[in-house]
């Protein structure tokens, strides 16, 4: 591994040699870009069937509850323990 990783450095230092005293020159032309068409298209349908829900209201009578301390006199309207 340490020979391999030395022989690729030691083709950089070359080309950088080669590169720098002129015998190797490096020419290229600018590339472009392709050309990319959209067209128009159609979104895809989509049916949906779901489940109804229906709310109503409905009255419902709640007991208060009241706390009396020891001591105290039981209001009129409640039903104290005999």
């Amino acid at each position: 591994m340490r020979f391999l990783l030395a022989l690729i450095g030691l083709a950089a230092v070359v080309l950088i040699i080669l590169l720098a005293t002129g015998m190797v020159k490096l020419n290229g032309t600018a590339g472009t870009l392709p050309t990319v068409k959209v067209e128009g298209g159609k979104a895809p349908e989509v049916t949906v069937n779901t489940a109804t829900v229906t709310t109503g209201t409905k009255t419902v009578e709640v007991p208060t509850v009241t706390i009396n301390k020891p001591g105290e006199p039981a209001p009129a309207n409640s039903a104290a323990p005999q």
